[in-house]
């Protein structure tokens, strides 16, 4: 099933959105002019598409265009931190509640797909089952809209869940704080992945779709810059814990982008190019990778 997010009455008239999808990232269009917001403006517009596109949080999405698309995932990093932070609140209450590390990371795990209304682990199960179909891009994708969910995606969802709530589980027995740091580590590694799966040269499965919207839009430098200065925060964090922790924490999210850049350039031979369920795959694919890495060494 596609993830893209309801229409909103502020987006503007179908044909406009098409061209604002279809123009090429240096398009003179693209340039300033005397009628495109300013940065605040922009920063805002582009954090309510984040939050708006990438969470449940009741976030109006008032405007809906190439400008708007590039804020927006360019932000997509600091959706995930917010994402990451909430999820360690409920597992550290249940932790100093006397609570044991299970059920704490349950809770944990189960706070990013309350936030997100499970988009992301339904984006993981449609692709896998894509994936697993081994059919002709067209068909595959076909695959991926239907409501139901195969054999594929269900192994994907039991094996990606199993293995966070494991992580997160381990974790927590160590010490909730190193706990709660690898979740928000791990969170802000997920959107910082669809980040990159933005970039340009990444071109869109399907001709509508939140793949549409946000394919190719984000610069490739701008995309490798977001990138670097999230790895960088992380270790920074990281090393509030010492060496190790730093250490720990920027290999978390590298290792963590390498996995969906391997898992993106997968999807986009199979099925032509990206899809709002490969979005959510990515997510659910970078924060496992980030919690398995936090819980070696």
């Amino acid at each position: 099933m596609d993830t893209t997010p309801p229409p909103s009455p502020a987006r503007p008239p179908g044909p406009d959105r098409a061209d604002a999808r279809n123009a090429p990232a240096d398009d003179p269009a693209e340039a300033p002019g005397p009628d495109r917001p300013g940065r605040a403006a922009a920063l805002a517009h582009g954090l309510r598409f984040a939050f708006g596109t990438l969470t449940a949080v009741p976030v109006r999405v008032t405007r809906w265009d190439r400008d708007a698309a590039r804020a927006g995932m360019l932000c997509a990093p600091l959706v995930g931190l917010a994402v990451g932070l909430c999820a360690a609140v409920p597992g550290g209450l249940l932790l100093l509640a006397g609570a044991g590390p299970l059920l704490a990371a349950v809770a944990t795990v189960a706070v990013p797909a309350v936030m997100t209304r499970a988009l992301h682990l339904d984006g993981l199960a449609d692709t896998a089952d894509g994936l697993g179909s081994a059919k002709p891009p067209a068909r595959a994708l076909d695959i991926m809209k239907r409501s139901d969910i195969g054999p594929f995606g269900v192994l994907a969802l039991v094996f990606v869940i199993l293995a966070q709530v494991a992580a997160v589980r381990e974790l927590y027995a160590d010490h909730w704080a190193v706990g709660a740091l690898a979740v928000t580590v791990a969170g802000l590694a997920a959107r910082c992945a669809l980040t990159l799966a933005s970039r340009a040269g990444v071109p869109a499965a399907r001709p509508t779709g939140l793949g549409a919207v946000v394919a190719g839009v984000v610069p490739a430098r701008a995309a490798l810059a977001v990138a670097a200065v999230a790895a960088g925060c992380c270790a920074g964090a990281g090393a509030l814990a010492g060496p190790y922790g730093a250490l720990r924490c920027g290999l978390a999210v590298l290792a963590a982008l390498a996995v969906t850049e391997a898992l993106l350039r997968h999807c986009r031979r199979r099925f032509g190019g990206v899809t709002g369920d490969v979005f959510g795959a990515l997510a659910e694919t970078a924060a496992t990778t980030a919690l398995v890495v936090f819980t070696l060494g």
